[in-house]
């Protein structure tokens, strides 16, 4: 559904970050990218949802090619329109308006009458029962995990075929972010929705995702089905936090894997 060829990016046309990355998103599979911070994972779902014009950024290089269509140099509304949708780091929602008017706006690329407001809100509340609770809320007075199932029902508003999902376990607390891992895979499952997630969570990450990939420096460095990812004892100590034997890893030891990247070798 989705391939990225040996692309680069580049900020304010000096700054290279993405350095020939190259990956695929079959249909409805979900595929987590793990990585540090500044690794380059939010850049490459900008590269793909047409964001990256918003901070001076731009594909310098390869193609982003969707369905068959090349979309790296399109605007961010024609990608939705494709049924590309991201959701982005931090909860971005619009303070002022209530919980409704926020999932609306979701629905905002789609041709009026192909469909029902109140009933995909409907569908929506379905996923996230406690949402039906709080529509004529203003949105800015909601929780973290409130705000989180808001924002990721307002892209499901737009009918997409592939979601873009940026660290949404990010300051949540661990039931709620079971909760919203627990949709994520709904998701998947019932309307086979396609799903590129990048989580720093990568136990969660590697529990609901069928394939991930290590992305360091700005280049993919490893890659496998979650199952092997989770064996491979660089994952695990530092990803996971995890030695050989199971025992949790100070910072000081687990730093250590940037001078020995096994998968480098």
């Amino acid at each position: 559904m989705l391939e990225l060829n040996n692309i680069e990016v580049k900020y304010h046309e000096v700054i290279l970050v993405l350095k020939g990355l190259s990956f695929k998103v079959p249909d409805g599979v979900i595929i987590t990218l793990l990585g540090t911070n500044g690794a380059g994972k939010t850049t490459t779902l900008k590269a793909i949802s047409g964001l990256l014009g918003t901070e001076m950024g731009e594909v310098t290089q390869g193609s982003v090619v969707f369905n068959d269509v090349k979309i790296d140099h399109l605007r961010p509304d024609e990608i939705v329109r494709l049924g590309i949708v991201q959701v982005q780091e931090g909860r971005r929602v619009l303070n002022h308006l209530t919980v409704r008017e926020n999932l609306m706006l979701g629905s905002h690329g789609r041709k009026r009458g192909t469909f029902s407001m109140s009933r995909e809100i409907e569908t929506i509340c379905g996923y996230f029962p406690r949402l039906s609770q709080l529509m004529g809320r203003v949105s800015g007075f909601l929780s973290g995990g409130e705000q989180q199932m808001m924002v990721i029902g307002r892209a499901l508003m737009a009918e997409p075929k592939l979601m873009l999902l940026d660290e949404p376990s990010l300051g949540l607390a661990p039931l709620m972010v079971k909760e919203i891992f627990n949709v994520i895979e709904k998701l998947n499952k019932e309307r086979k929705l396609g799903i590129l997630l990048v989580e720093q969570n990568a136990k969660f990450a590697l529990g609901v995702a069928s394939y991930g990939y290590v992305i360091e420096d700005g280049r993919i460095v490893f890659d496998g089905p979650s199952d092997k990812l989770r064996e491979n004892p660089d994952v695990r100590e530092f990803y996971l936090g995890l030695s050989q034997v199971g025992t949790k890893k100070s910072y000081r030891e687990v730093k250590h894997y940037r001078r020995r990247r096994r998968w480098l070798g």
